[in-house]
């Protein structure tokens, strides 16, 4: 897995576009409408950081199969959300699955009227 697949693979689920608010390499993937978008994947050269649980208990349970390659992450962390990084001891398919648990948990937390068409399916 690289940050290209990666992030063709976010930008493929409904509703998702990419934003670049603090001017890094790479940027994060939102969705929901302009303003009112939220945020399921961070991306960097080897990492995405996602939303892994809706508490911090659950997304522990990263940590605990892949202590090598999955941390909490930085300033959001106590959220739920991991750093995991990609091409490393995690497999593809798990990443990717993250990265659908993330686009659900915050589409979930989307008002109904900003949640977009198709994406429960």
């Amino acid at each position: 897995m690289d940050v290209a697949r990666m992030q063709a693979y976010c930008l493929a689920k409904p509703g998702a576009w990419p934003d670049n608010p603090w001017g890094h390499e790479h940027p994060v993937i939102k969705v929901g409408p302009g303003e009112r978008g939220k945020i399921f994947a961070f991306l960097g050269a080897d990492t995405v950081g996602v939303k892994s649980g809706r508490t911090r208990e659950v997304a522990d349970e990263w940590l605990h199969r892949h202590p090598d390659d999955a941390e909490v992450m930085r300033y959001i962390g106590r959220s739920g959300w991991n750093t995991l990084t990609m091409g490393r001891g995690i497999p593809d398919e798990e990443l990717l699955e993250a990265v659908d648990e993330s686009y659900r948990l915050v589409v979930e937390g989307l008002p109904k009227k900003l949640q977009p068409d198709g994406w429960d399916t």
